[in-house]
């Protein structure tokens, strides 16, 4: 167990964090999906829908961890600016509470991996809802990972996110599945550039997703569903 940031290049602690197999909730998550598929979206239009999300909700979501990252590199306690930041531009209820629920999840990750990190405290005082690209950015931050590597993990997840719960939503091949992934990689990369670029809190784009958070206040109602949104 690291008691303090281990060296290296990070790259190993990038891909943990990117690891559907990591205990962090992602498993109840489907990015949106399936109120969407709910409200009409054809199963044919997912690739479109990752990539709407990629350039929306996406690149929000990587600006947030890599302004984290930098945080808790140089002063920690911008954390809480990033955070609000953050929670200004969800508009969604829902959908913070969904981010507060897998941000939880990371948090554990990083007090059991990290126990000594004074980044730790610093999460601690986020409250009991810390919204999942902040503590990403802090969980990539302690286990060694570059900005770069945390923003396109970030993206990544995302991509992912979508891609594999439309296996449990939709006729879908899991081969096309990997391949909507793989076909973003253009896109993600774009995006890790532009959420690089981001050097302060009230930088952070604000690209909106209005549908998406309707369909998050609509699936809320819902008494039949598979993931939580």
């Amino acid at each position: 167990m690291h008691t303090t940031r281990p060296g290296g290049t990070g790259q190993i602690g990038a891909l943990l964090l990117t690891d559907a197999r990591l205990p962090g909730g992602g498993h109840a998550y489907s990015a949106g999906l399936e109120p969407g598929l709910r409200a009409g979206v054809p199963a044919t239009a997912v690739p479109d829908y990752i990539a709407a999300r990629l350039r929306t909700v996406g690149l929000v979501e990587a600006s947030a961890t890599v302004l984290a990252h930098r945080a808790v590199l140089e002063t920690p306690r911008g954390l809480a600016a990033v955070h609000d930041a953050l929670l200004a531009r969800t508009p969604s209820a829902p959908l913070r509470d969904v981010s507060g629920m897998l941000g939880r999840g990371l948090v554990r990750l990083v007090r059991r991996l990290a126990p000594d990190d004074p980044a730790v405290a610093h999460l601690d005082a986020l409250g009991r809802t810390p919204q999942r690209p902040v503590v990403l950015g802090v969980a990539a931050a302690v286990l060694g990972a570059s900005e770069e590597q945390a923003a396109r993990a970030s993206l990544y997840d995302d991509a992912q996110t979508v891609a594999s719960a439309s296996l449990k939503l939709a006729p879908v091949d899991p081969v096309d599945a990997a391949g909507w992934v793989l076909g973003a990689e253009p896109l993600i990369e774009e995006m890790v550039a532009t959420a690089l670029a981001v050097t302060d809190p009230a930088d952070m784009p604000a690209t909106a997703a209005p549908q998406a958070d309707q369909w998050s206040l609509d699936h809320q109602r819902e008494t039949r569903r598979l993931f939580v949104a």
